[in-house]
């Protein structure tokens, strides 16, 4: 029988090269790649139309689809990863020089209030130095994947005109997380970003998912095997990456805990449980939900 064929979408990195390259093959499937560009319009894609039988897709954006109902289910790979204390900003003249500050002001949110980036730095905001986000008017300047999705009443839309960089620039949005401006007069709120996350990493073990891999529910049902397989193709592709490691991040994070891109429920239980907690309380999930729901149940004891 000749293999099932999977289209699929992921960004090409040195954990899942072997993947695009063809070296490595879930067995009995084989990918058939569309290259997104923008990755994050093949999440939108995804949770719209269920154009693909295996995505990429940010975390958040799928715990939030789970919870209306979307019909894909994840399994423990997480192809991206990232640190967010400097993802929030500030113009030096807006008078905000710590986390409190904030409180009281139109914040400015890269794109939709449901992207992941904008939900671990409110969690940080809000549990490191205990920022009252219901304080604050988040400002979008997108819209959310999950169309579904109804935001809380301090969660606005920024409105035509000028972009959010510009309002940043100017001072009219004071602050924001997850954009990115070349100007001195827009500089990280917390000072030594990089140091604070791997203080973070070191007392909490926190390397927040950013990332993992979803497959269409109708495709797992009719092929029950392959969850497992996808599982053990993207080990084996980060276990061919892993022997040649050159990533200065990485390699720091290594030495701090070990394996820096781990997959399997167990090894990410804490960072996962973390986000959906954040998911709950910044409104954009009605309930904690179980991480086992969110998995293929094949996968729960897989580790790599």
């Amino acid at each position: 029988m000749a293999p099932r064929t999977l289209k699929t979408a992921i960004v090409t990195r040195g954990h899942t090269q072997a993947l695009k390259t063809g070296a490595v093959t879930p067995q009995g499937f084989v990918f058939d790649f569309e290259e997104v560009p923008a990755i994050i319009k093949a999440f939108r894609r995804m949770v719209r139309g269920l154009e693909f039988d295996v995505c990429e897709m940010a975390l958040t954006t799928y715990v939030c689809a789970r919870a209306h109902g979307k019909r894909f289910t994840a399994i423990p790979v997480f192809p991206m990863r990232a640190f967010h204390h400097g993802a929030i900003v500030r113009n030096v003249a807006s008078g905000i020089t710590e986390p409190k500050d904030l409180e009281g002001h139109r914040v400015g949110v890269n794109r939709g209030y449901t992207v992941t980036t904008g939900v671990w730095a409110r969690g940080i905001l809000q549990h490191r130095y205990g920022v009252d986000l219901s304080r604050i008017t988040w400002v979008l300047s997108g819209d959310e994947h999950v169309a579904e999705w109804r935001p809380p009443p301090n969660v606005v839309p920024m409105g035509d005109g000028k972009t959010m960089e510009e309002r940043l620039v100017s001072g009219e949005i004071p602050a924001a997380i997850n954009v990115q401006v070349d100007s001195p007069l827009v500089t990280p709120l917390l000072p030594n970003a990089l140091e604070a996350a791997f203080d973070a990493l070191r007392t909490h073990g926190l390397y927040p998912i950013n990332h993992t891999l979803v497959v269409k529910d109708d495709v797992l049902d009719a092929h029950p095997d392959l969850a497992p397989a996808l599982f053990e193709a993207f080990a084996e592709a980060k276990r061919r990456y892993m022997h040649k490691l050159d990533d200065p991040l990485l390699l720091r994070v290594k030495e701090v805990i070990g394996d820096p891109l781990p997959y399997g429920l167990e090894a990410n239980r804490r960072m996962i449980e973390t986000l959906v907690g954040y998911a709950f309380e910044q409104q954009i999930i009605p309930r904690r939900l179980a991480i086992e729901e969110l998995f293929v149940a094949s996968t729960h004891r897989l580790t790599a």
